[in-house]
């Protein structure tokens, strides 16, 4: 495929789950189920237009993916199932993207959900090593061992080093999860839709000096999905040109052998970041810092910090000064994670880069109109996975222009659902929900009840 000049990709279609606490309240296949058909409800196509399927999961069987695609038809497509840590749905993503762009599928449909367990992350196989044991091993040698979740420490020692090479200090780390929790009362998929003091989050639990509990993503069960199309098959279909956003540069990246060098931000995956980052401005022909709003990998607030200064979006060393100037929020330079980010609107792995793809294509239709950010002609989308992957990814209307604010109600007209999917987070009736899935393959058996438990949640 390298040898192949890469045609355009453009994302037609998304939809998404209400994020929320892992309770055992809906099985993946729902998940999946029903960001599916949101996705294809936005898109304006049914399964049989779909060429190809990419599953997004951390935690399930092989071929979960193939439980939450039959539901939508038996078509004999391929399904491809992504696990890449917490960068699994970008990788999806980007898969799709790939596919896409070199003609291997004129429409694919990507849906990333996850079903996880009640607090920090586990390891699942007791009997092997952990693929992540060289990094807990170079922070054992350069930071220590303490009682606190291993991730939580990770983030904990950059966010210290951070404030020791560049004298950021405990409050700048509390005023980025304040400001996503701020953030989080628009978004409404958001777990967590709770506004803070800044004394509060500083006072909320200690996980790992200087990072309280307010300042770390909770685990989540959600689902989200995209369609990612070509420019043939968006030609065939003039009428989704006002929907269609242009996926306009994206790179997927490991690790650089900075990682093993003693740092502790380096250690988190500052170098492969910042490699992405530039390759896909590059592609996309942007300024990073000329973009407006951005949903970046905020696991916790230390990541926050140490990648707006990853991706250049401040001057080397100099992150804590956008955050005390202002400059990530409302007001200033840019607006950083709108939705809340992965501290409010929660992380369900799987699912969290499609979810971010989702919010940033509301934006770029103007649809997202009770969180928009005026200037908008660009967005910016980063996702981590330790272990290690990133994906970089900047988006552009198809149209090439500026965001226009697109009223709910027109929005609510040009979806069929009589409500803006980017404001309110409702569902579809049975039979939108059947209008999607395929005329002659679909399967009463491979649906099961599915169906009835979804719209039984609505």
């Amino acid at each position: 495929m390298t040898g192949k000049k890469a045609g355009p990709a453009y994302v037609i279609g998304v939809g998404m789950t209400r994020f929320m606490k892992p309770r055992g309240k809906a099985e993946y296949h729902e998940l999946g189920f029903e960001a599916g058909v949101k996705a294809m409800l936005d898109a304006g196509i049914s399964y049989d237009d779909v060429d190809c399927g990419v599953a997004c999961y951390c935690y399930g069987d092989s071929t979960c993916g193939q439980r939450v695609f039959y539901q939508f038809g038996l078509t004999k497509i391929p399904v491809y199932n992504v696990n890449n840590n917490c960068a699994t749905g970008s990788t999806g993503l980007a898969l799709a993207r790939t596919m896409v762009s070199h003609g291997a599928a004129d429409c694919a449909l990507t849906i990333g959900f996850e079903k996880m367990s009640p607090g920090s992350l586990q390891s699942v196989f007791k009997d092997r090593e952990s693929p992540i044991k060289l990094i807990t091993m170079m922070m054992a040698q350069t930071s220590g061992i303490t009682n606190a979740p291993a991730t939580a420490q990770m983030f904990g020692n950059a966010s210290r080093e951070y404030m020791e090479k560049h004298g950021a200090k405990p409050e700048d780390f509390a005023e980025i999860a304040r400001i996503n929790h701020e953030h989080s009362t628009r978004n409404p998929y958001s777990q967590f839709r709770d506004e803070y003091t800044l004394e509060q989050i500083l006072n909320s639990p200690m996980i790992c000096d200087p990072l309280t509990k307010l300042q770390c993503c909770p685990t989540s069960d959600g689902g989200a999905a995209a369609v990612i199309v070509s420019q043939n098959f968006l030609e065939s279909r003039p009428h989704l040109m006002d929907r269609a956003v242009l996926i306009a540069g994206q790179t997927i990246a490991t690790d650089d052998p900075s990682v093993y060098g003693g740092s502790s931000v380096d250690l988190m995956g500052f170098g492969m970041t910042r490699y992405a980052c530039r390759t896909a401005a590059a592609e996309a022909g942007v300024n990073v810092k000329d973009v407006k709003v951005c949903e970046l990998h905020d696991c916790f607030s230390a990541n926050e910090m140490i990648t707006i200064d990853a991706l250049e979006l401040c001057e080397p060393g100099r992150a804590h000064d956008m955050v005390r100037q202002g400059d990530i929020t409302y007001g200033g330079k840019m607006v950083i994670n709108p939705s809340g980010g992965l501290i409010s609107k929660g992380h369900p792995l799987g699912a969290t880069g499609i979810a971010q793809c989702a919010e940033l294509v509301w934006h770029l239709r103007g649809w997202a109109n009770n969180r928009l950010v005026s200037g908008t002609d660009a967005a910016l989308q980063h996702n981590l996975g330790l272990g290690g992957a990133v994906i970089v990814t900047i988006y552009k209307r198809a149209d090439g222009k500026v965001v226009v604010p697109v009223p709910s109600e027109v929005v609510s007209r040009i979806t069929g659902l009589g409500y803006n999917p980017a404001i309110e987070a409702k569902g579809f009736t049975l039979d939108q929900a059947k209008s999607v899935l395929s005329k002659e393959n679909s399967n009463e058996w491979a649906l099961a009840k599915t169906q009835e438990k979804v719209m039984a949640r609505f």
